[in-house]
């Protein structure tokens, strides 16, 4: 989802105005006109996913969610781009991640369509809040350095929902798992 760029209306699969401000964005989006351009030739959709969250094996962790959890867990200072604390994003559940991914391969008819796929959309502000439900004495620290993504939309998910998908993504809960990964492996 990251091509459609900052917004502040709620963006959706039918928004031209795409604004995709990093290469990995702008990459998609170039895919995404080469599978347009070869509409004749190919049978395909295209799924926007948000902000995967929650464990898996090639976790990164430059992304909000697995960043502040790493930093939290660390007792670190979570550390916040200064005007990023009231910004929403979407992220999308790794559980959800793969569920969609199976259920468009087999519920939705491949003509070329766009879904976007995520679980929630939601504020840095509230990610520090569920933090802060299982770590306590979470410092915050506003940075001046700007880093790539650091913008604020709102996805529309409608779309997939019509079609069928049911999200049962928990934030909270992936939260909880990744605090839990990072504390147990901190001990070994």
């Amino acid at each position: 989802t990251s091509i459609y760029g900052s917004s502040i209306k709620k963006v959706d699969e039918n928004t031209k105005d795409l604004k995709p401000q990093s290469p990995y964005a702008q990459v998609k989006l170039l895919e995404e006109n080469f599978l347009k351009k070869n509409k004749s030739k190919l049978d395909f959709i295209t799924l926007r996913l948000g902000t995967i969250t929650g464990i898996s094996k090639g976790m990164r962790f430059h992304t909000a969610v697995n960043k502040f959890c790493w930093q939290a867990a660390m007792h670190q200072p979570i550390t916040v781009w200064k005007s990023a604390y009231n910004q929403y994003r979407p992220y999308l559940d790794i559980i959800d991640a793969a569920r969609a991914i199976s259920f468009a391969i087999d519920n939705v008819n491949f003509d070329g369509k766009i879904y976007n796929i995520l679980t929630i959309n939601t504020s840095v502000k509230f990610i520090i809040k569920i933090l802060k439900k299982y770590i306590k004495n979470i410092k915050i620290k506003k940075v001046n350095s700007q880093i790539m993504n650091q913008l604020s939309y709102h996805v529309s998910n409608k779309r997939f929902i019509l079609e069928g998908f049911k999200y049962k993504g928990n934030l909270d809960k992936q939260i909880l798992k990744t605090i839990k990964l990072i504390q147990n492996a901190n001990t070994l």
